[in-house]
């Protein structure tokens, strides 16, 4: 019985599953799709200049990268969110969170503390979900 292939031909084959998005900066892709499951890079939006405002801006960022990527928050798998003032402003970003999430889906989720990119953002989320299975 011969097997199903080297190893290296299996590798080629899981790289070329990768699907990125989002290329406009070079450094880094917005979205990485790989075996159904959506990886998106850390968003921040400044736009704002309170906690629950940029905690709106990026989860509205958010939904939409997810519909891009062929999903949805009802298939969030896990959360990272870093808080500039985690005592003065977890409450804030944390009320937005809670009524923006799908009471059905609660990620596993870890919030630090972080001394972020630049002194106007106050908050960064980065998400993974599931893609949605056509049926």
């Amino acid at each position: 019985m011969k097997a199903a292939g080297t190893s290296s031909q299996r590798s080629i084959r899981q790289l070329s599953s990768i699907k990125r998005m989002g290329l406009d900066n070079p450094n880094m892709s917005q979205t990485v799709v790989h075996n159904g499951v959506v990886y998106l890079s850390g968003q921040v939006d400044a736009s704002a200049s309170n906690i629950e405002g940029q905690t709106k801006d990026i989860l509205s960022k958010i939904d939409s990268l997810l519909q891009e990527a062929g999903t949805d928050k009802s298939k969030l798998l896990s959360a990272s969110v870093w808080v500039k003032d985690i005592q003065k402003d977890f409450q804030g970003m944390n009320g937005v969170w809670n009524q923006w999430l799908d009471p059905n889906n609660k990620p596993v989720r870890a919030t630090v503390e972080a001394n972020l990119a630049t002194s106007d953002i106050l908050v960064e989320i980065q998400v993974i979900a599931a893609q949605t299975l056509n049926e």
